[in-house]
């Protein structure tokens, strides 16, 4: 992922943390993975899974910021090692999130289970945007580790599907909630459950203009496509 340095022992340090990140990145993946498990299947034990990884998930953020403050102080980077540094603190900020959206999914579940309403629910188009959530996160962590501006690109196109499918839903749960109040309770939880999928999309998003931000030193927040593609030129 990084570039070679004279110091080799910086190089080591950079590749240790990069090597972290991607250590959490995979720890993240694997608890929206059990929670769209938990989702499909109303599983308990699976939402359960998702909620005791929550503390490793918190810890390894921890670690990862005190290396790369540590790095700083001891090193001094500049330009480039610098913004790669910054854009390590903030992808590692944007995972423990994501973790965040998956304990948020896991416990819903097991209210929505306990609720008795699970079955009664309509839930597959939220797996369907939960499955594009979580491919679309994989492809942020790739393209992160190779510092792939192409993919970069693709995955701030790819967020959009996950919006219209948001959208989409929100639309079949309020038809529902009219045709049966009985269900406005439940159907408020999977309402809560389908913009925490939408959350991890966005965080998969903010990975990906870091990524560019590292490579280009432009920083694509808040910009349109156009924009953006104008600076990976």
């Amino acid at each position: 992922m990084t570039e070679k340095h004279l110091s080799s022992q910086f190089d080591s340090e950079l590749n240790t943390v990069s090597s972290r990140v991607m250590e959490l990145g995979g720890m993240v993946e694997s608890q929206i993975n059990q929670a769209v498990y938990a989702l499909a299947q109303f599983d308990t034990e699976s939402a359960n899974r998702v909620i005791e990884t929550e503390m490793r998930v918190n810890a390894m953020e921890i670690e990862i910021d005190r290396e790369l403050s540590s790095i700083i102080a001891r090193r001094q980077p500049t330009a480039r090692d610098l913004r790669l540094l910054i854009a390590i603190s903030k992808t590692t900020a944007n995972l423990e999130r994501v973790g965040d959206e998956a304990n948020k999914i896991a416990r819903m579940v097991k209210s929505i289970i306990e609720s008795g309403a699970a079955r009664a629910l309509p839930s597959t188009e939220l797996r369907v945007a939960a499955d594009l959530a979580s491919g679309l996160l994989r492809k942020a962590l790739d393209a992160f580790a190779r510092l792939d501006t192409a993919a970069a690109l693709s995955i701030l196109k790819d967020d959009d599907l996950i919006d219209q499918e948001f959208d989409g839903f929100v639309r079949k749960l309020v038809t529902y909630m009219m045709e049966d109040p009985r269900t406005i309770s439940a159907s408020l939880d999977l309402l809560f459950l389908a913009k925490a999928i939408e959350r991890i999309g966005d965080h998969a998003k903010n990975i990906a203009e870091f990524i560019i931000y590292i490579v280009k030193g432009a920083d694509v927040r808040h910009t349109s496509m156009q924009e953006i593609e104008s600076a990976l030129q």
